[in-house]
């Protein structure tokens, strides 16, 4: 089996989770652990089948890795617990070597997605000064969650970061094939 093999069977069980995690998060802003808990063990089942131990604690890493960032969101309010678990788990089954990828393409898919979001209901300049506001409220209490921009706000615009997951991880698939 040559090195790509492996690296798409990795990547496409990547994509095929961020999707499936897509659909529920859309249909019931909600991504249960139904779908990530089956992901983050079949990750490191897969690792450990089609490269051993070693791979197994790269993909362990990987989770590790694209969760703790995505916690620091969470813990900031900017994000629920299901994009975390989502992440960990697309993490874990893409492996380490593509964790920079999925973290960056999935940043700016998500951007993306919030700018034609806040286009498309009239709203970009007010999501501009919220970005702001948003920034400076965290420079100066850290991680606590903002009082009014947050997800507890029916207010604010949301939007199902699992698409974004999604997003990141098809590309990053895509420019793996490159």
């Amino acid at each position: 089996m040559t090195h790509l093999q492996p690296t798409l069977i990795y990547l496409g069980a990547a994509c095929v989770c961020a999707l499936v995690g897509s659909v529920t998060d859309v249909r019931s802003r909600r991504i249960p652990n139904f779908i990530t808990m089956p992901a983050f063990l079949l990750g490191l089942a897969l690792h450990l089948a089609l490269g051993g131990w070693m791979q197994l604690l790269n993909a362990l890493g990987a989770g590790l890795i694209c969760g703790l960032v995505f916690l620091v969101f969470y813990i900031a309010g900017g994000m629920g617990a299901g994009d975390v678990k989502l992440m960990t788990a697309v993490g874990c089954l893409a492996g380490l070597s593509h964790v920079a990828y999925l973290l960056v393409l999935t940043s700016l898919s998500g951007g993306a997605m919030a700018l034609v979001v806040a286009l498309a209901r009239g709203r970009l300049q007010q999501t501009l000064m919220n970005v702001g506001e948003i920034a400076t409220h965290h420079g100066q209490a850290g991680l606590q969650p903002h009082p009014d921009l947050n997800l507890g706000n029916a207010q604010t615009l949301r939007l199902p970061y699992a698409l974004a997951i999604a997003g990141g991880t098809l590309l990053t698939l895509y420019f793996q094939l490159q």
